[in-house]
């Protein structure tokens, strides 16, 4: 118990969507004569929208502050000591405390619990190169890096920006960058953008983006960020080429922010994740709890650990962890894959496994792919749109779906995120009652299409 009256204190490292939503939901639960809540972030922002950031930058959002759910002061008045500009800097496990730093002063200071959350979120990978760190070279993984390069982008004179990496944040940020007037350049070392997708699904993202007038390299590393003689970022170099750049943005993905963890002896997964129990207790320990970007999560579909870092799974295990810290009981049980994206106007979803998803866990499959449209066809505005699916050989078990095409796509994915969570075989799916009038899908939805198809295929064998 912490000294305060018997009080029993919960400390919370990192300010955002797992670690406040769970100092949420506790404070619910326990009032503040039982628990004392508190919280730190190294940070200038609490429990914010990290994935708005891209359509803050490119102006579909016209305020930061519309990308915060709920303020430092809001958090404080609730009874949560939010601590800001402060990192965590230790965590001993034995003694039941953490060391902290405030970050403009450096003064230090200890702070015992009796239990912990550790929501520390993840990090950018930033290429081991010359000119990584770069003034003009950005990542966009917190409000403060949204922030940065919004600042960059208001001194810059170019209207270059070559983004280096074509997953969900490269293709975003190039959206973000085309409707600020940019010419982008995408460099993207796999063979098609996307690589959540199977390559032929993100051919179709190619040519799309292609489109839009951005320029796709593909199957090319970065070797260098060459700087300028005012030390700015000029030009990103591969091994043939330069590709003049005003601004660079980092869009190569993160990695689980796990160094304290890893420091203070808690397990670590093969991605470098956290592992928890189903209540999200880190594996081991009474008293710790992990959550969001910095946790690795049970894939259904596959039975395997994998590293998921989205908000989506950041605020449940939020809400479970407060609710078991709060006295409650919660579970978080697991993930099917599930993301939705876009670029302009084309809309890319996913949810299951891919195919060397299945192949690397030993399933064996069949494939399909088709091509519907949005709506009735002969209603105005329909649209096409690809749909590949995944079953599991004899079984007809559900594995995955792609959806590429135009508005109304990307959600359609969930019917396929239902199913997968329920365990459907592609047969059952056919019989699934979807709503149905011809502004809204043609009399066959694209998704049962695919699931027809398949269970054809999986029944020829």
């Amino acid at each position: 118990m912490s000294m305060d009256s018997g009080r029993e204190r919960l400390v919370v490292i990192g300010g955002d969507a797992a670690g406040m939503s769970a100092a949420s939901q506790a404070r619910r639960l326990r009032g503040p004569d039982e628990l004392e809540i508190v919280a730190f972030e190294r940070g200038h922002f609490s429990s914010y929208s990290a994935c708005g950031i891209p359509y803050w930058v490119g102006g579909d959002v016209a305020e930061r502050d519309q990308l915060i759910a709920r303020s430092p002061a809001e958090h404080r008045a609730r009874d949560i000591d939010l601590r800001m500009r402060t990192e965590v800097t230790e965590i001993d496990v034995a003694g039941k405390r953490v060391r902290a730093r405030a970050v403009d002063s450096g003064a230090e200071s200890w702070t015992s619990y009796d239990k912990l959350v550790i929501g520390t979120g993840a990090r950018p990978i930033r290429p081991d190169m010359p000119g990584a760190d770069a003034p003009g070279v950005h990542g966009v993984q917190t409000l403060d890096d949204g922030q940065a390069l919004l600042d960059t982008l208001g001194r810059t004179r170019g209207r270059r920006a070559v983004v280096v990496g074509a997953g969900y944040i490269g293709v975003e940020m190039a959206e973000a960058l085309i409707n600020r007037g940019y010419e982008v350049t995408v460099v993207n070392r796999g063979s098609e953008p996307m690589s959540t997708l199977d390559p032929d699904m993100g051919r179709l993202v190619h040519k799309a983006m292609e489109g839009l007038g951005i320029t796709m390299v593909d199957d090319t590393e970065v070797t260098e960020l060459l700087t300028g003689e005012d030390g700015r970022v000029r030009a990103v170099a591969t091994e043939d080429a330069e590709y003049p750049a005003d601004v660079v943005i980092l869009g190569i993905g993160v990695r689980p922010e796990t160094r304290l963890a890893e420091a203070a002896g808690l397990p670590l997964g093969r991605h470098g994740g956290l592992l928890t129990d189903l209540a999200m207790r880190v594996r081991g320990h009474e008293d710790i709890w992990a959550g969001g970007d910095c946790v690795e999560v049970l894939n259904l579909v596959s039975g395997q650990e994998q590293y998921v870092p989205l908000g989506t799974h950041a605020n449940k295990h939020g809400q479970v962890i407060g609710t078991n810290v709060g006295g409650g009981y919660a579970t978080f049980p697991g993930v099917v894959g599930t993301a939705v994206s876009k670029v302009c106007d084309l809309e890319i979803a996913r949810t299951g496994l891919r195919e060397k998803d299945a192949l690397r866990v030993g399933l064996r499959f069949e494939t399909v792919t088709i091509e519907s449209t949005s709506r009735a066809g002969y209603y105005p505005g329909a649209s096409p749109m690809t749909v590949k699916m995944l079953a599991e050989s004899r079984t007809g078990r559900l594995l995955g779906v792609q959806i590429v095409g135009r508005e109304g796509a990307g959600k359609r994915v969930d019917i396929a995120a239902v199913a997968l969570t329920a365990n459907m075989t592609v047969e059952q799916m056919t019989a699934l009652d979807l709503g149905y009038a011809p502004p809204f899908s043609p009399v066959w939805d694209p998704v049962l299409v695919a699931a027809r198809k398949a269970t054809a295929k999986v029944r020829a064998f």
